[in-house]
Order: C-alpha cells, then sequence, then structure tokens
C-alpha cells in the first residue's frame, strides 16, 4: 500500500490556535507531481456515553457557533496536553453534566475529518454513574443546558437533526445495536 502515500516537501504552520494548529503542506503525490494540502492539527478529543439508571441518555445542549445553530450532544472535550482520554472523559462528563462514574470503559476511536484534520476521537461508555451537582463546573466560556433522553427520543432528535454530529450519532446507534441485540 506504499504506493498511495503522499510524501512531505515543505509544511508551513499558518496558524497557531488555543484548540487547532493550520498547517499548509507541500507533497509529493503517488504520480510524481505535487499537490498541497490544508491540514488542521487538533490534540484530540472524548465523547462520553453515559446512562442513568431511569435508563436516560445524558447529553448536553449547546450552542455551536462553527454551524450557527445550537446542537444536542453527548458529553464531550478536548484532550489537554499529556491527559490520559481515560482522565479527560471522567473530567468532561463531571464538568459538562455534574454526573461522576465509578470509571470509563473505552468503546472506540474514530477520526471525525480525515481528509483535512487529523482529530482523533475516543468514545467512551460511563460505569456507575452518580448525580453530584457539586462537581458541575463548566469552562467560563461554555454554556450548556443538561438533557436527558430515551433512546426512542434520541433517535427522534437524530431524524429533527437536533442530534447532528458524528460523535453523538455514532453513540445513540450503538445504544440501538446494542437493544436490538437483546
Amino acid at each position: 500500500m506504499e504506493h498511495l502515500k503522499e510524501k512531505t516537501v515543505k509544511s508551513e504552520k499558518l496558524f497557531n490556535g488555543r484548540v487547532i494548529d493550520l498547517y499548509l503542506e507541500e507533497v509529493e503525490l503517488p504520480n510524481g507531481k505535487t499537490s498541497t494540502r490544508e491540514i488542521i492539527k487538533h490534540p484530540g478529543a472524548v465523547a462520553v456515553v453515559a446512562i442513568t439508571d431511569k435508563g436516560k441518555i445524558v447529553m448536553v445542549r449547546q450552542y455551536r457557533k462553527a454551524m450557527d445553530r445550537i446542537l444536542v450532544e453527548i458529553p464531550a472535550g478536548k484532550l489537554e496536553n499529556g491527559e490520559k482520554p481515560e482522565v479527560t472523559a471522567i473530567r468532561e462528563l463531571q464538568e459538562e453534566t455534574g454526573y461522576t462514574c465509578d470509571g470509563v470503559t473505552p468503546l472506540i476511536s474514530f477520526y471525525t475529518s480525515p481528509g483535512f484534520a487529523d482529530e482523533l476521537v475516543h468514545l467512551f461508555v460511563a460505569n456507575g454513574l452518580k448525580k453530584d451537582n457539586q462537581k458541575h463546573s463548566l469552562d467560563e466560556d461554555e454554556f450548556v443546558d443538561l438533557v436527558e433522553v430515551t433512546l426512542n427520543e434520541a433517535l427522534q432528535m437524530m431524524e429533527s437533526k437536533e442530534i447532528y454530529d458524528a460523535k453523538t450519532a455514532y453513540a445513540i446507534q450503538y445504544l440501538q445495536l446494542q437493544q436490538m441485540r437483546k
């Protein structure tokens, strides 16, 4: 499969941000010609599937400026430098929802947009969920509403595009598959 690889000839950092860095890379194509690639470098992220003892999926409703709309999503967040994904998952669950858990189990990891970004999202399932309002502490620029829905309500929210992001859709479809297997 080496015949498909592109060799980086030159890489220039165009932007150094708080969440992403943007590079312009000149690459040599498999046929010997050159082209450019705009690449977003991201530290990675986590997302958490959390189910209450009443069978409700814990989510947050928040405004997403990139799409200029409000979405419902599972709790998620960016990996901090040197932080293990499991630690990030537990921290983000607490900060965004006020829920704590005994631990998390890895479900799968996936790239969000491999055509132009290296963001890798690690999806976890929370174990031993407990509500602890003392642990709810959002970042100063983060505003969310807690939403708890059944699987059927979540599926309806996908149809109405209230749930419209890949990580949450993946989680909902995973839960639907688990239910079908029972």
